[in-house]
């Protein structure tokens, strides 16, 4: 009689990277998992990665918010210095457990988005961001940046014109966040420039203020910047505060609204 000799059905795994970052008990479980059960297993991974993003990013939602959100509110220290950054930028955004489980489901949703073109990374990402506590700290980047790039794309041209002078390297500045913004007021209707060639035409478009609905407002920055970007964007800040410069007063100044009839000398704010 033939012997069978028992192959461990998860060696292939053993050498994704991920594998060995799973809590052991984890390990354990799934090595343990009679045929029956690895049936059920197999099947409920391969509805996952047979389902679109905004599926994946739903289940994962139901699966993993509760705890990502435990962990982000347990983090006392980091959630008060996001507190304090938002409020350098008179924000008052309310960091709660509706807020912080909205985002967790807006940044699965958003990476999925990113993922179009290499979709096997997002299953990773979302995997890597549920098990590494380090890897919070990046939803936590998410929230401010997305919040500042809320902020920035409320302001008229002329506020953008006002908050790029401030910056050390406006023309960074103006090229990674005013000109998209911009480029997509532009695109929706949202601010229509014209005689924008005309030197001395009156330029009303520049100091009217977009209305845009919060819920539109989402999606426009979705579609506009990338995870990684409004990732970065937090992430600059907590680096140093003052890595975008910032004076409410000065960039909010509604009585001066008539001091850039002409474009700043600033090259890259033109055209």
């Amino acid at each position: 009689m033939l012997k069978y000799k028992r192959k461990n059905f998860l060696e292939p795994l053993k050498t994704n990277a991920l594998f060995d970052r799973l809590p052991a008990e984890v390990q354990q479980w799934a090595e343990s998992l009679p045929w029956t059960e690895r049936r059920y297993v197999l099947s409920l991974c391969y509805i996952l990665c047979a389902s679109s993003p905004e599926k994946q990013a739903e289940f994962l939602d139901e699966y993993t918010a509760d705890g990502l959100v435990s962990k982000l509110l347990e983090d006392v220290d980091t959630l008060q210095r996001i507190k304090q950054y938002l409020s350098w930028f008179k924000l008052e955004t309310n960091l709660n457990e509706s807020l912080l489980r909205n985002y967790i489901r807006q940044f699965y949703i958003h990476s999925a988005q990113d993922a179009r073109c290499q979709p096997e990374e997002y299953l990773e990402s979302a995997l890597r961001l549920a098990l590494n506590p380090e890897d919070k700290d990046k939803v936590f980047y998410y929230i401010l940046g997305f919040e500042l790039l809320k902020l920035m794309f409320n302001m008229s041209w002329l506020q953008h014109e006002r908050l790029s002078r401030l910056q050390r390297n406006p023309d960074d500045f103006i090229r990674n966040y005013i000109k998209p913004i911009q480029n997509t007021h532009k695109l929706n209707g949202i601010v229509v420039p014209k005689d924008e060639r005309i030197f001395f035409a009156r330029r009303d478009y520049f100091v009217k203020k977009p209305n845009i609905s919060n819920r539109k407002l989402t999606e426009l920055i979705l579609v506009t910047f990338t995870t990684e970007q409004v990732i970065g964007c937090g992430f600059s800040v907590t680096r140093h505060i003052r890595s975008v410069e910032f004076d409410y007063d000065y960039v909010f100044n509604a009585s001066e609204e008539s001091e850039s009839i002409f474009p700043w000398e600033c090259e890259s704010m033109i055209g």
